[in-house]
C-alpha cells in the first residue's frame, strides 16, 4: 500500500498512438520490459496508454512509422508543471504568508481606555519607553507583566492598577486612577425642590423637614423637602436637605415611521483583516468566518508603484441592512415601540412608565405619525439654595 500510494506521484505520461497493428506495437512495449499503467482502445487502428515518463525514450526509439503524441502528464512532472504556471502567484502567496507572520506580531495601535487626557498621554508616554508603541513587535506575556509593575511603582500616588490586553495587532491598555480621599467642602444650606410639574408618588428624605404629601400637586421649584427647621413658628436652624422625590410626570411624543425602511445597524463586532489586493480583485488572508455585510477601513502596508497589486491592513465593523415595506398596522405598532423606547432610554433604573396611550395617528402618502401620551414615575429633585442674607433677617426679627 505504500509503494502504490507512492507510485501515484511518480511522473507518467499519456500517449495516443496511430497507426497499422496497434497490437503488435503494444507486444513489443511488453518485450522491451515497459509497464503500461492503463490502456483505452479507440479503434482498431488508435490507442491511448499510459505509462512511465522515464520510459518515454525507450517508446520513441521502436515506435518506427507509428505516430505518438502526448495527452496528460501526471505525477511530479504535472506538479512541476502547475508550479512553474504559476510560480508568480506562488511567490506572491509565500511572500503573503511571510508578511501575514511578521504583520501580525508587530502593533499597530495602542489605546488607553481613560477619560482624563493626562492620565492617557502619561500611559502612552510611559509605555513608549519600554517599546509598547506602533510599530514595534509584540512584547512577551512575562515582559507585559514586568513593564505593568514596573510603571505602577513608578506612579504610586497617581494609578491604582493597570492592564494591557491584547487584541490582534492593538494593545488596549485600561487603568484605573488612585483616588487620594480629600476634605470634604462645607456643603450650603438648600431646599429640596420639583424639577418638573408632576403629582409626589415618593418621598426619600435623609435631612430636612417634609413639607409636601404624597399625591399632591407640586410646580418646578415648588419646596418638597425645607432646609429651615422651625419649632412654633420661630427659625431654629438651617441644613443642607437630603434626599430623593419621585413623581409622576406626564409627556407627548410623535414619531414618524416610512411605510418603505431602509436602516443600516452597526454591530459591536470589528476585527482586523490582512487582504492582498490584485488588479479589482481583493482576497482576505485567513479570514474565515466572513461577515455577510461591512464597512472597511484601509491601511496600505505594501504597493507597487506600476503594478496594481498590494497588500492592505483593513479594519472591518460588521453592519446589518434592514429592507422592509410596511402595511398600516405594521407602521403603528413599529413607531409605538419606537416611541416606548425613546422614552425608556431617557429614564434611570428606578423610573418607568406608568401608563401609555395612541392619541392621534396621521396617515400621509409615504409614512405615518403616530402621537402619543406617557405617564411616567420619574426623579424629579432639584434643589434651592437657601440665602444666607434671608436667613440673617429672619433672625433679626
Amino acid at each position: 500500500m505504500k509503494n502504490s500510494f507512492l507510485s501515484s506521484f511518480k511522473s507518467s505520461i499519456k500517449l495516443n498512438i496511430k497507426g497499422k497493428n496497434i497490437n503488435r506495437f503494444i507486444n513489443r512495449l511488453v518485450k522491451q520490459n515497459i509497464e503500461i499503467l492503463d490502456l483505452k482502445n479507440i479503434n482498431y487502428k488508435e490507442v491511448e496508454i499510459r505509462i512511465y515518463k522515464s520510459d518515454l525514450e525507450k517508446v520513441e526509439k521502436i515506435k518506427t512509422t507509428y505516430e505518438l503524441q502526448e495527452v496528460n502528464i501526471y505525477g511530479f512532472i504535472k506538479i512541476k508543471k502547475i508550479l512553474n504556471k504559476n510560480k508568480i502567484l506562488f511567490i506572491f502567496m509565500f511572500i503573503g504568508i511571510a508578511l501575514l507572520l511578521l504583520l501580525t506580531n508587530i502593533i499597530f495601535d495602542v489605546e488607553v481606555v481613560h477619560n482624563k487626557k493626562e492620565i492617557q498621554e502619561l500611559l502612552i508616554s510611559e509605555l513608549k519607553k519600554y517599546g509598547i508603541t506602533e510599530r514595534r513587535f509584540i512584547k512577551s506575556f512575562k515582559d507585559v507583566e514586568k513593564i505593568k509593575e514596573e510603571i505602577l511603582n513608578k506612579y504610586k500616588d497617581k494609578l491604582e492598577w493597570i492592564e494591557i490586553e491584547r487584541s490582534g495587532t492593538k494593545y488596549i491598555v485600561r487603568v484605573e486612577e488612585r483616588k487620594i480621599p480629600g476634605t470634604n467642602e462645607k456643603e450650603e444650606n438648600r431646599n429640596i425642590v420639583a424639577k418638573k410639574a408632576a403629582v409626589i408618588k415618593t418621598i426619600i428624605a435623609e435631612n430636612g423637614v417634609v413639607v409636601k404629601n404624597i399625591n399632591d400637586y407640586v410646580k418646578p421649584g415648588d419646596v418638597i423637602v425645607s432646609g429651615s427647621v422651625y419649632l412654633n413658628e420661630t427659625l431654629k436652624n438651617v441644613v443642607s436637605a437630603k434626599g430623593t422625590v419621585y413623581g409622576e410626570v406626564w409627556y407627548k411624543s410623535t414619531v414618524e415611521v416610512p411605510f418603505v425602511y431602509n436602516e443600516t445597524n452597526y454591530t459591536s463586532n470589528t476585527k482586523k483583516v490582512l487582504t492582498f489586493k490584485f488588479l479589482n480583485h481583493r482576497f482576505e488572508l485567513f479570514n474565515f468566518h466572513k461577515f455577510k455585510d461591512k464597512e472597511i477601513e484601509e491601511k496600505k502596508l505594501l504597493s507597487h508603484n506600476f503594478l496594481p497589486i498590494g497588500f492592505v491592513y483593513e479594519t472591518q465593523r460588521e453592519v446589518e441592512k434592514i429592507d422592509k415595506i410596511y402595511t398600516i398596522d405594521e407602521a403603528i405598532a413599529i413607531a409605538r415601540e419606537k416611541s416606548i423606547k425613546a422614552m425608556e432610554s431617557k429614564l434611570n433604573d428606578k423610573e418607568y412608565i406608568i401608563s401609555s396611550k395612541d392619541l392621534k395617528v396621521d396617515i400621509k402618502e409615504s409614512k405615518i405619525e403616530l402621537e402619543m401620551f406617557f405617564s411616567v414615575y420619574e426623579d424629579i429633585t432639584d434643589y434651592q439654595v437657601i440665602d444666607n442674607i434671608s436667613l440673617e433677617e429672619q433672625e433679626q426679627e
